[in-house]
């Protein structure tokens, strides 16, 4: 319920309605809850209050803007948190807005036929500070625009729906971008920062101004369920992109993008080294992926803060330019390290392995050239991929090996406009078992087939169970 209106409340809820209205005072009702709603959906904590756009003067034709209708329902919520939690309905129609900021204890959920839609007007956007940890804006030296979506220093929070749509409105964005209008960073989609107990679940996602998901600095995470879609030629729409956070689950979500599926990331060079938060315990599993100029998985290769223990499995990707690859470079430091993929089904594929010590794109001359990536234990196992035109392109860096590589049970079907090198391998070093074809110099088969390490252990947030809750 509303704020003036305690749930506790002795005098009746329509005498004070129309009191109120008598006085010509504008009341949005907001409701608590009840679990006999047929409307179920499944979350990390369940909402005492409940409410709906529309009663915060939310218009959804897809013309007015609601961005002060946003602003209002979630200030107003916002003081329900330490009792029970509230919920923010959107309802079918087609509801524009600019940015807008949520809060703790607090569920944003999307009706079927909801569609959010982004604003195109950029006055409407909000600018914020460089991230610490990248020192100046991905896109542009400056500042970067506000995500749609963000929140900052929260906890509990779910956005989700059943498959309603948040519209990211990307072309205009991307033409900008490619005619190097901006002088800051492009909105992202959705973006929490330095925040726990977090779920995006149920929902679709399209075009995206540049990155959709960008939990930054958080922990305690779990995205499901998500179908993310844009152009495969659009600039920068990585997927998800886990940022030096911690104990993270992404399963059963489809994406075509114009870049990463999923790019695990920690900060760039000298910067994320001072901030020195990694990315890890992190799980991926039934992910697929349409990515033509890019990888299923990347991992970096803004990785300066470090990415360890992270697990994937029962994966797919088409038409993808690699499937889970290693990006660094001189001057990134840190590591990636205990990394663990196995069930890989792959079909059009330029690379199956792809690793690579010289992603050399840096924030600015300031960064160290004696900092050096460590790159070790990584692990691959039980992968099947068909028209496929390379297996393998592994380049570490000179006098700064990638080590502790394994690779087994492995069948690459080479498509039929096939290289002779189908192992490019330089300054790696590691061990395969039963992989065809037959592997680099550097990777020899073992004698005995061996599978390569995979943790049998739970990760936290595996264990994390949704309660279901109405609407």
């Amino acid at each position: 319920m509303c704020p003036t209106l305690r749930s506790s409340y002795v005098i009746d809820m329509i005498s004070i309605v129309l009191i109120l209205g008598s006085l010509g005072v504008r009341v949005a009702e907001c409701r608590v809850a009840r679990n006999s709603e047929t409307t179920a959906f499944s979350a990390l904590n369940c909402r005492k209050h409940s409410a709906v756009l529309t009663e915060f003067g939310g218009v959804g034709d897809g013309k007015t803007s609601n961005t002060k209708a946003f602003a209002n329902a979630i200030s107003k919520l916002s003081q329900f948190a330490s009792d029970g939690g509230a919920q923010l309905v959107v309802p079918a129609g087609r509801w524009l807005t600019g940015p807008f900021n949520l809060t703790s204890h607090f569920t944003l959920f999307l009706n079927r036929d909801a569609v959010i839609l982004a604003s195109q007007d950029e006055s409407e956007w909000p600018q914020l500070p460089v991230l610490p940890s990248y020192g100046r804006g991905r896109d542009a030296p400056g500042g970067r625009f506000s995500s749609l979506i963000f929140g900052t220093h929260l906890t509990d929070v779910v956005i989700t729906g059943d498959n309603g749509t948040i519209d990211g409105q990307g072309s205009y964005w991307w033409v900008k971008f490619r005619q190097q209008q901006l002088n800051l960073t492009r909105p992202y989609l959705i973006e929490i920062m330095n925040s726990n107990q977090i779920q995006i679940s149920n929902l679709t996602l399209v075009n995206s101004p540049s990155w959709f998901v960008h939990p930054i600095y958080s922990s305690d995470i779990i995205i499901q369920g998500l179908t993310i879609l844009a152009p495969v030629d659009s600039p920068n729409t990585d997927g998800i992109d886990p940022d030096s956070c911690s104990n993270i689950r992404i399963e059963d979500t489809y994406i075509v993008s114009g870049d990463d599926c999923v790019a695990v990331k920690s900060g760039w060079d000298e910067y994320g080294i001072k901030v020195g938060i990694p990315t890890q315990h992190l799980i991926i599993r039934r992910l697929t992926c349409i990515s033509p100029d890019s990888a299923m998985i990347a991992l970096g290769s803004e990785m300066s803060g470090g990415i360890q223990d992270v697990r994937a499995e029962d994966i797919t990707a088409i038409n993808t330019q690699s499937a889970v690859r290693i990006k660094t470079a001189v001057g990134r430091g840190a590591y990636v390290k205990d990394i663990f993929v196995k069930g890989m089904n792959l079909n059009t594929m330029k690379y199956v392995f792809w690793m690579t010590g010289s992603y050399g794109s840096h924030p600015d001359p300031g960064f160290n050239p004696k900092a050096l990536p460590s790159i070790t234990g990584i692990n691959y196992r039980d992968v099947v991929a068909k028209n496929v035109t390379y297996s393998a392109r592994l380049d570490g860096i000179s006098n700064d090996p990638f080590t502790g590589i394994c690779i087994s049970n492995v069948s690459i079907e080479v498509s039929e406009a096939k290289k002779k090198l189908q192992w490019n391998c330089t300054d790696v070093a590691g061990v395969t078992s039963n992989v065809i074809p037959e592997p680099c110099a550097l990777l020899p088969e073992k004698n005995v087939k061996f599978d390569c390490p995979y943790p049998q252990d739970k990760l936290p947030i595996e264990n994390v169970q949704l309660k279901t809750c109405n609407l």
